[in-house]
């Protein structure tokens, strides 16, 4: 073992959140523990400059509690770029609990979680997520108000997934229409990796304008499904080396890494998934170079917090539509100042989200 590796792992010993590489700043991380109910959560508040942080709740089996520090801060940073560049008065935040959601997920453990997010008298809102179903927001919602994206008919904005579904459409056609010179997807190659709520309902908007679809997803079950559902192919070689128009990541995060980058041949990368690049700088310049057009997913996967927000705000759902619709402009817009400035696209959207932050701190 290197003496660099031996450093950065005492590193990690003696400042377990502060030394993390994901740690931005952030104004506060909070660690819940319940041993009845079996809860084990981490509540990530990176910045509240523009308002309350606003994030989903993840349920993950991660493998280590290094792994769920690691994405909650990574997460919880990415809302607060979120928010500020879709022009929202909303900061950033996210919560991971730790669990498979499908055996260990209980009434009684969201309700002790959503009294943990109540402790924090609004400074952080939770929302859904992966492994996070409506029911379980509505859950929440029995002992704190402090959550949004419960159901309708309780008085909340529904599932988020088709809106964000509709936002990451909307910037993929706004990167088609600056890599092809048409927003017109009719006969363009778009493979889907992740078919999960999101991901379905973008392979719907996708088949609907004639876009011939790819869908790839770990869950035999489920393409076997969407395939039949929606005459969708499933896609079983090298999703990175697919020589497809369009590559839209819809599970998790950093499919966009070392092993992968120098793999990629679609000439557009535009999906759901947060965290798309494992080194945010690096890899967009490396993209770049490629002339791979990536559309920075903090902004285009901002319609299920414009969904949600339609909750704190009390507008309905035809201003969600519109202010979802308008992610196509603000994608342009991106795209657009990272070639005239000669920067990534991810630097080009962080910039315009920090410039928010900073503008709003110095009138305070």
């Amino acid at each position: 073992m290197t003496v660099d590796v031996l450093k950065a792992n005492e590193l990690k010993k003696a400042a377990p959140v502060f030394g993390q590489l994901s740690f931005d700043d952030h104004e506060q991380v909070v660690f819940c523990n319940d041993k009845d109910t079996g809860l084990k959560a981490i509540i990530g508040i990176h910045n509240t400059v523009l308002g309350p942080a606003l994030g989903g709740t993840r349920m993950w089996n991660y493998s280590s509690e290094w792994d769920a520090l690691n994405d909650v801060l990574r997460l919880s940073r990415g809302m607060t770029f979120k928010s500020a560049v879709t022009g929202l008065n909303l900061g950033g935040g996210k919560a991971v609990i730790i669990g498979d959601a499908k055996t260990q997920k209980t009434p009684e453990l969201m309700r002790r979680f959503g009294e943990f997010v109540h402790s924090l008298s609004g400074k952080y809102i939770t929302a859904e997520d992966v492994g996070m179903e409506t029911a379980d927001m509505d859950t929440v919602r029995e002992v704190t108000p402090y959550v949004t994206g419960i159901s309708e008919d309780k008085g909340g904005a529904g599932n988020p997934s088709p809106v964000t579904a509709y936002g990451v459409y909307m910037g993929m056609k706004a990167a088609a229409k600056f890599r092809f010179g048409s927003e017109n997807l009719q006969g363009r190659s778009v493979l889907v990796q992740g078919i999960g709520h999101v991901g379905e309902s973008l392979v719907d908007y996708l088949t609907k304008e004639g876009a011939k679809v790819f869908i790839s997803d770990i869950n035999e079950a489920r393409l076997q499904q969407i395939q039949e559902r929606y005459r969708a192919e499933i896609f079983t070689g090298d999703i990175y080396s697919a020589k497809v128009d369009i590559y839209a990541p819809c599970a998790l995060g950093a499919t966009i890494n070392d092993e992968t980058i120098e793999r990629f041949q679609a000439k557009v990368i535009a999906g759901a998934a947060n965290n798309q690049l494992a080194d945010d700088t690096r890899h967009g310049l490396i993209l770049r170079k490629k002339e791979i057009v990536y559309a920075p997913d903090f902004l285009i996967n901002a319609g299920g917090i414009i969904n949600v927000y339609a909750e704190l705000e009390g507008y309905g759902r035809k201003e969600i539509m519109e202010k979802t619709e308008n992610i196509y402009n603000t994608t342009l817009e991106i795209l657009n100042a990272a070639e005239a400035n000669d920067i990534s696209t991810h630097e080009a959207a962080l910039k315009v989200a920090q410039q928010r932050i900073a503008d709003r701190k110095n009138r305070r």
